[in-house]
């Protein structure tokens, strides 16, 4: 376009911005929250546990009492066979998997990872995918972890960059999504599992944390197939670098599931001592009225065939309107993701912020621009995270046409300023 036309443009897409405005809209897209109708298919699950029924585990355990601090075994045997580890390397917690790995994170500063506590080693670094996590960004930056950028390519982490990083003995660890990433939606390949598990980091007390949060979410029958990487780091003799951590959280209910670790025998013996100490246990009748309710990996197969035939035509809505409001633009870019609960749209240079702010004032709530970095701060100003999950649909709609809408106008001004 000429500057003429840029200009006439930018008036036009500004008018119908203000209408946008005028509208009062009260929508939210900023977490990746399970909508109303999601929860509620999986309300039977608290049917499975009540007054007349047996209250009892696999061993016999009364799941009212004291007693099974790591979980009981039929839970256990569950996420043992949806993530292929035996069920002696898991441990069942409470309902958050962030809790998880806080709590992990904090017992390597103050007791270390067989090793010298971290907080004793001097300056603690840790490499981080980028676009990623904020919540694993925020844990890190509460501990005073330096973050180092390891860019995310179509296969996944920068597997080049990253055997460099881990030369530094100062870099102690690596936080990941390594199934339908947040927020790109990517999965790492089988080459990269393989040269993870394969690293010789200069740290012996170097640590993977495999935030394995979708592992069970898939939207499409061609699905996203993760390389298990217990079995590639037994082959390296690595696996005391591996702490997995997976939850029922965006499977059955985020405010009342159950989050896991699996770790070696080596890391679940660690844990355990701290554990002894710092619990009596968790909620073991929770943990059965989910054994119960899902029973094994077929049954939670059926159980996301369901959430995702709700979630599908919420991620379509997006990704149709991103392809008719932007698509031949130049304006941005976008992944189709084949599972997870989040869509990355990369836009112009400098102008992510620009867009999330126009969004919010006309009452449309996004992840904040940058978050999808560490300490908040994306180099090129261009990622946007989409959460589609948690809005109505008609809701959706309307909130993914302006977003386009403020994309356009961040982007012509840009232009024209340029």
């Amino acid at each position: 376009m000429t500057k003429n036309e840029l200009n006439e443009t930018l008036s036009s897409l500004r008018r119908e911005y203000e209408e946008y405005v005028s509208k009062n809209l009260k929508l939210d897209m900023s977490r990746g929250k399970p909508g109303a109708t999601q929860l509620n298919l999986s309300m039977s699950i608290l049917n499975e546990v009540n007054a007349d029924s047996e209250m009892k585990a696999s061993d016999g355990t009364d799941c009212r009492n004291y007693g099974l601090l790591d979980g009981i075994p039929e839970f256990k045997a569950l996420y043992s066979e949806l993530l292929g580890v035996d069920p002696q390397n898991i441990i069942v917690f409470g309902n958050s998997s962030l809790n998880v790995m806080f709590d992990y994170i904090s017992q390597c500063m103050t007791h270390g990872a067989g090793s010298t506590p971290w907080l004793l080693q001097g300056k603690i670094k840790f490499a981080c995918p980028v676009p990623g996590y904020d919540r694993h960004f925020s844990i890190l930056e509460y501990f005073g972890i330096e973050m180092i950028n390891i860019p995310m390519l179509e296969d996944g982490p920068d597997m080049d960059l990253m055997e460099e990083v881990v030369k530094d003995s100062s870099v102690k660890g690596f936080f990941c999504v390594p199934k339908y990433s947040n927020p790109e939606g990517k999965t790492f390949s089988d080459d990269v599992v393989r040269r993870i598990a394969a690293l010789k980091p200069a740290a012996n007390d170097f640590r993977i944390l495999w935030d394995n949060a979708y592992s069970e979410h898939d939207l499409y029958d061609n699905s996203d197939e993760l390389l298990n990487v217990f079995e590639e780091c037994k082959k390296c003799g690595s696996e005391d670098m591996i702490i997995e951590i997976a939850s029922t959280s965006k499977i059955s209910f985020p405010g009342a599931g159950v989050a896991v670790l699996a770790a070696s025998s080596k890391n679940i013996e660690t844990i355990k001592k701290r554990m002894f100490v710092q619990t009596i246990g968790y909620d073991k009748l929770n943990q059965l009225r989910h054994t119960r309710y899902l029973k094994n990996k077929a049954g939670v197969k059926v159980h996301m065939q369901e959430l995702a035939a709700v979630l599908r035509p919420k991620f379509k809505i997006v990704l149709d309107t991103l392809e008719e409001q932007l698509g031949g633009t130049g304006l941005a870019e976008w992944l189709k993701p084949n599972g997870g609960y989040f869509i990355s749209l990369d836009v112009l240079d400098g102008c992510a912020k620009r867009a999330v702010e126009l969004c919010k004032q006309a009452g449309v709530i996004l992840t904040p621009a940058g978050a999808t970095f560490p300490y908040g701060k994306d180099p090129r100003d261009r990622n946007i995270r989409i959460a589609p999950t948690f809005p109505p649909v008609e809701e959706l709609k309307i909130a993914a046409a302006l977003l386009c809408l403020c994309v356009k106008i961040a982007g012509v001004e840009k232009l024209l300023s340029e």
